[in-house]
């Protein structure tokens, strides 16, 4: 990839107050489909849930309610995009992966077919709904298949942003985001491409790099640690395939040490995207933050980010790790 991304100077990461990734989804929606009469969608009976119901309202034959038939779904928006329409798709993120993986990887990828799977309530912040609505492998299902491109947004805004990036790539998209309300922090000057990260923190002893909401628990860590004498970089890594592996051979030759975060199994997600391209180009310290080969379970968010260990304070324990095996 091409050079990464820089965002502000550093500290200039404030959190504006808390958004739902999702909320950003439906209003960017409504945006694309206002720039573009192209842009159709498709929803699973979670239409209020993925806040999709304000582009329904503009644009009722634009939009299509398929009911509790995530496969039929999946297949309609393959045949409107052979028409030339540009079909979001959308659904909880283990409906829409798990459940319809083969329609994907047959209808969707095999054809190169231009239809973008939109993911919310994704990862364990989806919370009381439990193990059977929570799902930790999309990532590893999604990046595995051939010509999908696999992007994972921050915040609220970056969600916006990265809606429009999608809808102007050419191609099947996996588009991941979340029900809770989190920091929302991004700006819009980091701007969004497809493959490039965003360096939100400069450092030279470690690099964290995080997707999703453990971007901003990230900066947190490098915020705790700038006061010690630690420099932490931070990446932003909100596209998982392609991985920006300019960016990550940078960090590793400049910091020594990695550190991946991710609301996600630590299996095929980011953290082995990452270490992958160590491997082949510049063997370095890694540490992960993530679930370690396990369900979720019921329970509150904050409650379930603990106990999994999906925490500021677990990515600072990573951290010290990394830098103790840096020595």
């Amino acid at each position: 990839m091409g050079e990464n991304n820089t965002g502000a100077e550093a500290g200039q990461y404030a959190s504006r107050g808390n958004k739902a990734t999702r909320a950003g989804f439906g209003e960017a929606l409504l945006e694309a489909g206002r720039e573009n009469e192209s842009v159709v969608a498709l929803c699973a009976d979670l239409t209020g849930s993925l806040n999709m119901q304000h582009f329904r309202d503009e644009f009722p034959e634009r939009f299509v309610q398929t009911g509790i038939a995530e496969a039929n779904m999946i297949s309609m928006a393959a045949g409107l995009a052979t028409t030339g329409k540009i079909p979001f798709a959308a659904s909880f993120a283990v409906f829409a992966t798990g459940r319809v993986y083969d329609q994907i990887r047959q209808s969707l990828c095999y054809s190169n077919l231009n239809v973008k799977v939109c993911a919310s309530h994704a990862g364990l912040t989806l919370g009381e709904d439990g193990a059977t609505h929570q799902i930790l492998e999309d990532i590893g299902l999604m990046r595995g298949l051939p010509r999908m491109t696999v992007v994972v947004p921050a915040d609220f805004s970056e969600t916006k942003r990265a809606v429009r990036a999608v809808a102007a790539h050419e191609g099947p998209v996996y588009l991941r985001f979340g029900r809770p309300n989190v920091p929302d922090f991004s700006l819009d000057e980091d701007g969004f491409e497809i493959g490039k990260s965003i360096e939100l923190h400069p450092g030279k002893d470690v690099t964290v790099i995080a997707c999703g909401i453990m971007v901003w628990k990230a900066l947190e860590a490098a915020r705790i640690l700038e006061k010690e004498g630690v420099g932490v970089r931070v990446l932003n890594m909100h596209t998982i395939k392609p991985i920006d592996t300019l960016a990550i051979v940078r960090a590793a030759n400049d910091t020594g040490a990695i550190v991946t975060a991710e609301e996600h199994q630590i299996h095929n997600g980011l953290g082995d995207a990452v270490a992958g391209v160590c491997a082949r180009n510049i063997p370095v310290p890694i540490e992960m933050v993530g679930v370690e080969d396990q369900f979720g379970e019921s329970g509150k968010p904050d409650d379930l980010l603990r106990k999994y260990k999906l925490t500021t304070e677990d990515i600072l324990e990573k951290i010290y790790i990394a830098l103790r095996r840096k020595e």
